[in-house]
């Protein structure tokens, strides 16, 4: 075997050679039936007719965007072995997809992703499909279905100048059937299950049904569809018992299970804010509470509840009103900086558009309730507070180490013995004193006593664009040049809360704080010119775009592309362009306790005085651990020691939040190769500039007995460091702030697809992404949380012999650091095998599709804090219209 093979392991060299059979085999083969020859002419020059929307927000072709534009078509959606189009995403090039659950993924490309991903926006239609008042959409939960969805458009990287909807990573548009070109009926019922060899939970079964049907009430004149998915599964388990707080008592020598402040990823109730430091034999220890596993705290049940309905009116050929109602009720784990169980969450949009070649118009309102929904870490928190607060528990812990030290039980054995002591009483998992006082605690709306997340906000949107110079040229007696198009669009979006005390308080009350709705609110505006020169070998683009904010002066976005086409077939592409992402609704104005840590809005309205008085976390923490040290190691006194360390402590210089910004310079070649335009190749490489990171930090206010603040002054500098080595003498933050670095990062793909003869489809794509830090930085932004490369190869027929067809999909990607709040470290490099075959019966109108991801059952996590991913085993069967 030759080398370059050898070092790729042994599924890329399989999925090689397979490739290459194939390819001889179909070449070999003789004669040539008469309906290989038929798929041959449907699918020539495809890549050439291929249009796409997103990029410009005017139809073009897919060689000649001026960006990089990813499409998923109908024909690509039938030969993927993704369990649903949404799931296919994660093997477009240039794409990054992370599992938080089974029915959340969450899609990111070109970097800095994160659990809510507030920099890359999905659409519906041209309709934000976000969940307001987290700012970014849980997966596909209100979006289509598999039977509706018609094509699936990525941009990855900022489209910020044009959509204005914090677009600043990507863009994804979900296209869904016109009931006009598909009527009918449609049913697919999808049977499966997963966790096969999980240490952590047996077989479950997966299901999912959706139905769609379509009528046209008068031709060519009024239609409406109707759709409805109902899933039911269970969900992947987080079981990452690795010890956040390994070194916690460093200075005492207790390490692993004898480490009495243990932390594991997927506990909750152990965290920083539940531990205390006890002085215990002359020593200080970290020690925690104990804590409940995420399976504890949670029901790893997960179903979803999807409709939708719309009625289209065509005014004219051209012209077509349409309103449509989407609903979605679901039961799932979601995960920010902490992670969620939602349960009976709702969210629920109406839409009307307008769509003409010369006029565009959208509106749409987005309402979300969280129902019954709740915070796993409070949980486990307050579950352990239920029984015996903190205060109860340290004294019983530290009276049942002294007795146990006395009879000659050795540290660690004592700090055991101490624990089980204090522990006495507690609830167990699974009796039912533990089940009712979850169900009481998930119904109290304050996470310093209970865990619900209690949340109703709406989002209310509406833009229009008119194409200037289509319009012009309409008009009878014009002379507006066939060579120059004009562009122009305006939007307005208003965010509203209804404050429920606890998430969320009104910055700015009326007579009720808790009943006064918060408004948030934006506008922005576009003007796109372009120029199509030299018959149609160069074309010119240029976007302004202007945003006001509620809070923030007015920003501007330009946007400059060029495209070169020497033939038709071989496309250059340069574009630079610039974007703002304005704070989330969550990040501007968030008010909750969490963990006794209250996490504040960053803007000065939220979180006046805070910062100016404030200590930044990590040196509260060096400040105390080397306190400890002092006491433990260097025989000093506790006061000797605070007054030995206090110039560890350094005060917050960050400040109020201010919009994200980016700076992208993108190149890239498109081209349709071989004779019959075959194999399409598509190359870009980027570069990015970031400023303005939002993020969070975490900062003490020193604080008295009586809970006055304590400002810092030269005469009280050590009545400061007094208060902070003390959890009593502090006010502790998590503020949402700016990041002081400036990043960069750059990186490209390169993507291969090869339509051979007799309809079969080869593909290859490899992605690069790299963070290229400067000096300045603080650290303290986003994490950059991408691999460096990933590939993926696939291929597939959908009638490779008598209607049957395959596909086949192949995922690698190298390790790389992930941070978050919840926990920072590696994720270990994984690939995955996906695979289906399907048959196709013309009457009745049937297809089954039997498929599975990650077929060889390799469980592997795509980013830490998250669960475990095993296999999915599914078979599909579809009737109806295709």
């Amino acid at each position: 075997m030759p080398q370059a093979l050898r070092t790729l392991g042994p599924l890329p060299v399989a999925f090689t050679l397979v490739s290459v059979l194939t390819a001889y085999r179909t070449h070999a083969q003789q004669p040539v039936s008469q309906q290989t020859i038929a798929d041959s002419a449907k699918t020539k020059n495809v890549a050439l007719g291929e249009v796409v929307v997103a990029a410009s927000k005017v139809q073009e072709s897919i060689l000649q965007s001026p960006v990089t534009v990813e499409k998923l078509n109908a024909r690509a959606l039938r030969l993927t072995p993704a369990p649903s189009f949404f799931d296919a995403i994660e093997n477009v090039k240039g794409v990054q997809v992370i599992t938080p659950s089974l029915g959340f993924k969450v899609i990111n490309a070109r970097g800095f992703s994160n659990t809510t991903n507030v920099r890359f926006v999905q659409l519906v239609d041209g309709m934000d499909n976000q969940a307001p008042h987290i700012g970014a959409p849980i997966g596909n939960v209100l979006g289509p279905s598999d039977l509706d969805i018609n094509a699936v458009e990525i941009v990855p990287g900022t489209a910020a100048a044009l959509y204005g909807l914090n677009a600043i990573n990507g863009l994804a548009n979900f296209t869904t059937k016109s009931p006009f070109s598909f009527e009918g009926l449609s049913v697919q019922q999808k049977t499966g299950l997963n966790h096969v060899n999980d240490r952590s939970a047996g077989i479950h079964p997966y299901t999912e049904m959706s139905l769609r049907y379509a009528k046209v009430l008068v031709p060519n004149k009024l239609a409406f569809k109707v759709n409805a998915t109902y899933l039911r599964g269970y969900d992947w388990v987080a079981d990452n018992y690795t010890d956040i707080n390994p070194n916690g008592n460093a200075s005492t020598g207790l390490f692993g299970a004898d480490n009495p402040a243990r932390d594991p990823v997927s506990s909750y109730g152990n965290e920083s804010s539940n531990r205390s430091n006890l002085t215990l034999g002359g020593k200080t220890y970290q020690v925690a509470r104990t804590g409940y596993l995420e399976k504890d705290v949670t029901d790893y049940h997960l179903q979803t509840i999807r409709t939708d309905g719309a009625l289209h009116y065509r005014l004219n050929s051209n012209t077509e009103l349409a309103y449509t109602y989407r609903f979605s009720s679901l039961d799932n784990i979601y995960q920010r900086s902490n992670r969620f169980r939602l349960e009976e969450y709702r969210l629920q949009q109406h839409g009307l558009s307008l769509m003409s070649p010369v006029v565009q118009v959208r509106a749409y309102l987005t309402r979300e309730n969280t129902g019954k929904s709740y915070n796993l870490r409070s949980m486990g928190e307050n579950l352990d507070r239920s029984y015996k607060t903190d205060a109860v528990w340290n004294q019983e812990y530290t009276a049942a180490w002294n007795a146990a030290t006395q009879t000659g039980q050795t540290v660690a054995q004592a700090h055991a013995t101490a624990r089980a002591t204090a522990d006495a009483g507690r609830l167990q998992p699974g009796t039912p004193e533990f089940k009712d006082r979850l169900r009481q605690l998930q119904d109290i709306n304050n996470w310093d006593q209970g865990a619900a997340l209690r949340v109703q906000s709406d989002l209310i949107h509406a833009e229009g664009q008119v194409n200037v110079g289509e319009a012009l040229r309409r008009r009878a007696s014009s002379s507006f040049p066939q060579w120059l198009d004009v562009l122009a669009g305006a939007d307005h979006r208003t965010y509203v809360v209804v404050p429920d005390g606890n998430y969320f308080r009104n910055p700015n009350p009326g007579k009720d704080p808790l009943t006064d709705n918060l408004t948030y609110s934006k506008t922005g505006g576009f003007v796109q010119a372009g120029a199509h020169l030299f018959a149609d070998k160069i074309r010119l683009t240029a976007t302004a775009r202007a945003d006001k904010n509620d809070y923030f002066s007015t920003r501007f976005n330009p946007r400059l592309t060029a495209v070169y086409s020497p033939t038709q077939r071989h496309n250059f592409r340069l574009s630079y362009q610039s974007g703002y992402r304005f704070p989330s609704l969550f990040e501007g104005f968030s008010n909750v306790n969490s963990g006794q840590v209250q996490r504040v809005g960053g803007l000065r309205v939220m979180s006046d005085g805070v910062f100016e008085n404030s200590y930044l976390r990590t040196s509260i923490d060096a400040f105390n651990a080397a306190i400890t040290k002092d006491v433990n190691t260097g025989g000093l006194t506790r006061a000797q020691a605070i007054a030995n360390n206090q110039g560890i402590l350094a005060k917050n210089t960050y400040t109020y939040l201010k919009p994200e910004f980016i700076k992208s310079l993108e190149l890239g070649y498109k081209a349709a190769l071989l004779s019959d335009a075959r194999l399409l190749v598509d190359v870009d490489f980027y570069y990015n500039a970031y400023r303005d990171f939002i993020t969070q930090v975490e900062a003490y206010v020193p604080i008295t007995g009586t809970g006055e603040v304590i400002t810092t002054t030269e005469t009280n500098l050590n009545a400061v460091a007094t208060a902070l080595s003390a959890r009593s003498g502090q006010s502790r933050y998590r503020l949402w702030t700016n990041s002081k670095s400036q990043v960069y990062n750059y990186g490209g793909s390169a993507g291969l697809h090869y339509e051979l003869v007799g309809g079969y489809l080869a593909g290859a794509n490899v992605t690069y992404a790299r963070l290229d830090r400067t000096a300045n930085g603080d650290g303290l932004e986003d994490g950059f949380n991408t691999p460096r490369w990933a590939y993926n190869w696939s291929v597939g027929n959908e009638n490779a012999y008598k209607n049957f067809g395959f596909g086949l999909n192949y995922r690698w990607q190298t390790r790389y650091y992930s941070k978050t709040f919840l926990v920072n470290g590696y994720v270990p490099a994984y690939s995955t095998l996906d695979a289906q075959i399907s048959y196709a019966v013309p009457t009745p109108k049937l297809r089954f599709k039997l498929g599975a991801t990650n077929v060889l059952n390799h469980y592997y996590y795509s980013f830490l804090g998250g669960p475990r991913i095993g296999g999915l085993y599914y078979l599909a069967i579809t009737w109806g219209v295709r």
